[in-house]
C-alpha cells in the first residue's frame, strides 16, 4: 500500500486527555457523561478508589491500567502518571484518567491537565460526585442545616508533606461542619486540635468505604471517637465529619418500607 500524506493524517490518533470523576464508590453514582467518556476511551488509567465495575463500560479494545495508591504504596509516582498520559495519548488517542470522587477535590486532576496542556493534548473534564458530599448524605447527615450550620469546610487531613493541615486548626474555631478526607492517620492529632478549641463534646461521624456494600460507620464525640474507632475497627479509606449536624442526621427509610407505608394508607 502506498501511504499518502492525507492517509497518514487520517490514521494519526488525536491525542486527548479526559479527566473523569468516578464518584464516591457506588457504581450507580456515576454521570452519563462519565460513562460516555469511558466508552470512548482508547486507554483508561484508574485509581484505587474507583469501583472496578465502572470498567465494564470500557471498550473491549481499550487498554486499562491501574495507577492508584493505597496506604502510601504507589504503583506509579505522579510524574510517571503524567508521562504515561502523554505517551499513551500520542500513540493511541483518547486517554481517560478515572479518579475517585471528583478529580478537582484533592484529586490532582488540575496538575495532570496542566501537564497535558504543556504537551499539546486536547483536554476535557467530567466532574464527579465528591465523596465529601455524597458519603455524609448517604448516612443522612446534612452538611448545612438551618439554625445548626451555615457552612462547611472540606479539608485534607494529611498534606503533601505528611503533616496535619493547618486549616483544621482554623476550622476548629468555627461553627461550621468540618469534613476531613484522608485524615484517619491523623485522628489523634485532629482530636487534640478540637479538644484544645473547646470542642470535646462536638459530635463526630466516621464513615469507612462510604456508598459501597462495605460501608461501616461509627458515631461519637471528639472525646470518645478514638475508642469507638478501635472498638469498631474503622480504618481508611474513611471520611470524618465533625459538627452539630451529625447529631441531627436524618433516619433514612428504604424504598420497600416507603412502598409498604403507601400501600397501607
Amino acid at each position: 500500500m502506498i501511504w499518502t500524506l492525507n492517509s497518514i493524517k487520517q490514521h494519526t490518533p488525536n491525542p486527548k486527555l479526559t479527566v473523569v470523576g468516578a464518584g464516591p464508590g457506588d457504581p450507580e453514582l456515576i454521570t452519563l457523561k462519565a460513562i460516555n467518556a469511558i466508552r470512548s476511551a482508547n486507554v483508561i488509567l484508574y485509581d484505587a478508589l474507583v469501583n472496578p465495575e465502572l470498567l465494564d463500560y470500557a471498550s473491549s479494545s481499550a487498554e486499562v491500567i491501574f495507577v492508584g495508591k493505597r496506604r502510601g504504596c504507589y504503583s506509579y509516582q505522579q510524574e510517571q502518571i503524567n508521562d504515561l498520559i502523554v505517551a499513551k495519548a500520542q500513540r493511541y488517542g483518547h486517554v481517560v484518567r478515572l479518579k475517585g470522587g471528583d478529580s478537582f477535590v484533592f484529586g490532582r486532576g488540575s496538575e495532570e491537565l496542566e501537564f497535558a496542556h504543556e504537551n499539546n493534548l486536547e483536554t476535557d473534564v467530567v466532574p464527579g460526585i465528591s465523596s465529601a458530599l455524597a458519603v455524609p448524605a448517604g448516612q443522612g447527615i446534612p452538611l448545612t442545616m438551618r439554625h445548626v450550620s451555615e457552612s462547611f469546610w472540606v479539608i485534607t487531613g494529611t498534606t503533601k508533606m505528611h503533616q496535619l493541615s493547618e486549616d483544621i486548626k482554623i476550622a476548629a474555631q468555627s461553627t461550621a461542619t468540618v469534613v476531613i478526607l484522608m485524615g484517619m492517620g491523623k485522628l489523634n492529632e485532629i482530636v487534640h486540635v478540637f479538644s484544645q478549641a473547646g470542642k470535646a463534646n462536638a459530635p463526630v461521624a466516621i464513615i469507612q468505604n462510604g456508598s459501597t456494600t462495605r460501608e461501616k460507620s461509627g458515631y461519637g464525640t471528639i472525646d470518645t471517637i478514638e475508642a469507638i474507632v478501635a472498638e469498631q475497627q474503622l480504618s481508611a479509606p474513611a471520611i470524618i465529619v465533625i459538627g452539630a449536624v451529625v447529631e441531627n442526621r436524618v433516619t433514612l427509610k428504604s424504598i420497600s418500607q416507603n412502598l409498604k407505608q403507601y400501600a397501607l394508607s
